[in-house]
C-alpha cells in the first residue's frame, strides 16, 4: 500500500526557501506569484496493510518523525 505524507510549515511560520524561490521567479519574469511555501513529500510503501491501517501508521511516522508538529502541518494520503 502506497501512502504519500506531505509536509508543510504551519501558516505564519517564515519559510525563507520560498522568499528565495519567489524572488527568483520575480527576477526570472514570472509576475503574479503572491507567494511560494515549500514543504516536502515522503512516499511510502507499507506491506501487508490495507489503506485504513496504512493512513493510522503513515499518521504516527509523521508524528513521531516526519513532520516538526511544532512549525509543521502533514497530510497523510494512500495513493495506491
Amino acid at each position: 500500500m502506497k501512502v504519500r505524507v506531505t509536509v508543510m510549515l504551519k501558516d505564519g511560520v517564515l519559510d525563507p526557501q520560498g522568499k528565495a524561490i519567489g524572488h527568483a521567479l520575480h527576477t526570472l519574469g514570472f509576475e503574479g506569484v503572491q507567494d511560494v511555501r515549500v514543504g516536502k513529500i515522503i512516499e511510502l510503501d507499507l506491506h501487508g496493510v490495507k489503506a485504513e491501517e496504512a493512513h493510522e501508521k503513515a499518521g504516527e511516522m509523521a508524528r513521531n518523525l516526519l513532520a516538526n508538529l511544532v512549525i509543521e502541518d502533514y497530510l497523510v494520503e494512500v495513493v495506491a
